[in-house]
């Protein structure tokens, strides 16, 4: 499939690479939405978000997702794409 945000341009996935989340799984959260074979998809590692509380973080397009897991990372991304966000 391939998504393009607002503006036409690529979606930017960020996936928190801090301490916190790497702990939780960050890593193969990153590999899941590989297997997803999303194009338009610009994915990228980052620092902090300091959410750190509230499970693994990622950002799409500036708007924050908590509580990710290896497991609903898919549900998650796919629940953002429908809603148009």
């Amino acid at each position: 499939m391939f998504f393009t945000n607002k503006t036409g341009d690529y979606m930017v996935i960020k996936i928190c690479m801090g301490s916190s989340c790497h702990l939780k799984g960050s890593y193969e959260v990153v590999e899941k939405i590989k297997e997803m074979n999303l194009e338009g998809i610009k994915l990228y590692g980052s620092l902090c978000f300091g959410k750190c509380a509230n499970g693994i973080n990622i950002e799409i397009d500036g708007v924050l997702i908590s509580n990710v897991t290896p497991d609903n990372v898919k549900e998650k991304i796919e629940k953002f794409l429908k809603e148009g966000n």
